[in-house]
């Protein structure tokens, strides 16, 4: 029996200025959704308390910055209740900060599946983002209840929440891509990643609006893209106008973000199964 010169099938990097291979990734669309929904099972699995951890969480970070912020600093909150004010973008900050942690290490946990079958490896970090959403679906019922009981009325501004939760979501993709591909060859990055989200939370406007930073350095302040991403959550919640500079300086630095990741990741990709 003739065996062919050549294999059937043949698995190579794509061209030298592909940043994604849209296709495969669409071809494996089913993975994607059976990743995720496995993060989210192994999340809480053997728990008491189960989902209501994504409530948990989020809201004693708000009752510990309401007593320390808001009652002994008494830090502004541009006229809103100032555990409304927290939660509104401890939230976001907390979906973020969750997706970027599990998505960073993802790859890692998931070596023994990275070396048996081939399959995009980015679907893996978006998937650990991608369970994080159910968290955050889940923790906007108490945003609510704080938004009926402080007496704030919904206004068309709240429209514009999808978009916020999008623009998220690709910030912690990027940022997962990156620090995913580091850690499968640095393991040093699992231990920065904690550390550099905690100071990265003092530099996003959580605790104190963007008000309370001088003028002059408010456009370092805007360099963060969680700057814009977090005021417009509580633009859409409260009914406040809108900041479409900062919003718009977001949504530019998180698709250059984006971009950069996956080409990176593309171009590591090869390796991981040799690595991991």
């Amino acid at each position: 029996m003739n065996l062919p010169e050549r294999p059937l099938v043949s698995i190579r990097a794509g061209s030298k200025f592909a940043a994604v291979d849209l296709k495969s990734l669409w071809a494996y669309r089913e993975l994607l959704y059976f990743l995720t929904w496995r993060d989210v099972k192994v999340r809480y699995k053997q728990t008491v308390l189960g989902a209501a951890w994504a409530v948990i969480q989020p809201l004693f970070m708000v009752i510990i910055f309401s007593i320390f912020f808001g009652k002994l600093a008494r830090l502004p909150s541009d006229g809103i209740p100032y555990p409304l004010f927290a939660y509104a973008a401890v939230l976001p900050w907390t979906f973020f900060s969750n997706a970027v942690t599990k998505s960073g290490n993802s790859l890692v946990g998931s070596a023994n599946l990275i070396t048996k079958v081939y399959f995009p490896r980015m679907i893996i970090p978006a998937a650990a983002v991608a369970a994080g959403l159910i968290d955050l679906i889940i923790a906007f019922g108490i945003l609510i209840v704080l938004l009926i009981y402080y007496g704030v009325g919904m206004t068309w501004n709240l429209l514009m929440a999808p978009a916020l939760v999008v623009m998220t979501a690709l910030l912690a993709v990027a940022v997962g891509l990156w620090t995913s591909a580091l850690d499968v060859r640095y393991r040093d990055i699992r231990h920065a990643l904690p550390f550099a989200i905690q100071l990265t939370m003092f530099a996003t406007p959580i605790i104190y609006p963007v008000g309370l930073v001088p003028s002059r350095w408010r456009w370092a302040l805007n360099l963060n893209p969680l700057t814009g991403i977090i005021e417009g959550y509580r633009a859409a919640f409260f009914g406040r106008p809108f900041d479409w500079d900062a919003l718009a300086i977001s949504a530019a630095i998180t698709f250059a973000l984006l971009f950069y990741a996956a080409y990176r990741f593309t171009r590591v990709e090869r390796t991981f199964a040799d690595i991991v």
